[in-house]
């Protein structure tokens, strides 16, 4: 009569876990073989919600190195029955202390199961063909009846991983907005700026930590209250005072001919001040006017030549650009041309647009920054 002991060697008592087990690893396989490698990788990415440590997976490779088949079997001897000499040494050499007490955290874990003999050694019994007939060890069963629940636990595992990637990358974005656009306020405003700088600067030095999902959400949290606070500028357009002395002016020639104006460009617009608005900024703000370079745009000649290639696509003639360009600046124009481009299907008629956004200069000055702020505070709400 062939009788497989369900209870432990020694001073050990039974208890419900271990009986557990015992009924687990006695259950029907949901598959009738995994790969064992997979399946080790599966319970790495998983190992949390096991509860077992790196430490831990290291024992249960070297246990299952000791298994001879590339895959666990239902019905297939899966019981191997190493010393404890073998499997430290296939454990890197770790002692047989911590090697007790790893193998003791994976039968807790209901991952491994212990088979143990009268005399408490792990061996074999085999016919005089050679055929295992019964085995003292540990069976690796648990794991094959296991295997769906690894295999759903792994997934959530890299699911959730994921998104915590992207949360930290999210955090990352904008927070580096907040600090660029925090110098840009100390530059440009006369108000002081220095609790939202320290502000920045610890929240800097917290993500140098592995922050969790709900930290990275406190300071997601934060950086949103502070980017409310920013103020949007106005970025002072200085147009040339035109005199009707000849002392001062050459005499005005009108051209009748519509052809030779609309081919001058507006590479010489009328002096106006660079934006203090950082270029950066404004490509984040606007990244779809990029799309349309051959070459990155690095400096603010490459936004207005590129602004000037756009605008006849958007439906903008070459008068309304001129004008607009001798009107604000072409810089504030290629800013403006830029976040235009952004709003896409939200502006039915960029021309008209443009039109009125550069009679509104000509009459009281006009500035671009809020229409890049407004950008980047949508872009950050979708982030959300």
């Amino acid at each position: 009569m062939r009788h497989i002991s369900m209870t432990p060697f020694g001073r050990q008592p039974v208890d419900a876990g271990l009986l557990a087990t015992h009924a687990l690893a006695e259950a029907p396989a949901p598959q009738a073989s995994i790969d064992k490698w997979a399946l080790l990788r599966d319970l790495t990415t998983a190992r949390a919600a096991f509860g077992i440590s790196d430490r831990d997976l290291v024992v249960l490779s070297a246990l299952l190195s000791f298994h001879p088949a590339p895959q666990l079997v239902d019905g297939a001897m899966l019981v191997v029955f190493p010393s404890n000499a073998s499997l430290a040494q296939r454990a890197h050499g770790m002692a047989e202390s911590t090697l007790r007490r790893h193998l003791a955290a994976l039968v807790r874990a209901g991952l491994i199961l212990r088979r143990d003999s009268p005399n408490g050694k792990r061996y074999a019994r085999r016919e005089r063909s050679g055929t295992l007939t019964c085995a003292f060890g540990f069976d690796l069963r648990p794991l094959l009846v296991r295997a769906p629940d690894i295999a759903h636990a792994a997934e959530d595992a890299r699911e959730a991983d994921h998104a915590l990637r992207c949360l930290r990358e999210a955090v990352i974005l904008r927070l580096r907005d907040l600090t660029k656009l925090v110098d840009w306020a100390v530059r440009t405003c006369p108000m002081l700026w220095c609790h939202v700088q320290q502000a920045c600067t610890e929240m800097q030095r917290r993500l140098r930590r592995k922050l969790s999902g709900q930290d990275l959400s406190v300071l997601d949290a934060r950086i949103e209250e502070l980017m409310v606070l920013l103020p949007a500028p106005e970025i002072t357009v200085k147009t040339v005072e035109m005199g009707g002395s000849d002392v001062r002016n050459e005499r005005h020639e009108q051209r009748s001919n519509k052809d030779i104006l609309e081919s001058e460009s507006c590479d010489d617009p009328t002096p106006a001040l660079t934006p203090s608005i950082p270029l950066e900024v404004v490509l984040k703000a606007a990244p779809e006017i990029a799309s349309y370079a051959v070459d990155p745009v690095r400096t603010w000649r490459d936004l207005i030549g590129l602004a000037a290639f756009v605008a006849p696509m958007m439906g903008i003639t070459k008068n309304v650009w001129q004008r607009a360009c001798n009107r604000m600046g072409s810089d504030t124009a290629a800013v403006t041309l830029a976040c235009l481009l952004q709003r896409g299907g939200g502006i039915a008629s960029p021309g008209a647009y443009l039109r009125r956004l550069t009679d509104q200069a000509e009459d009281r000055g006009f500035s671009a920054a809020p229409m890049v702020m407004a950008l980047i505070r949508a872009e950050n709400r979708q982030a959300v």
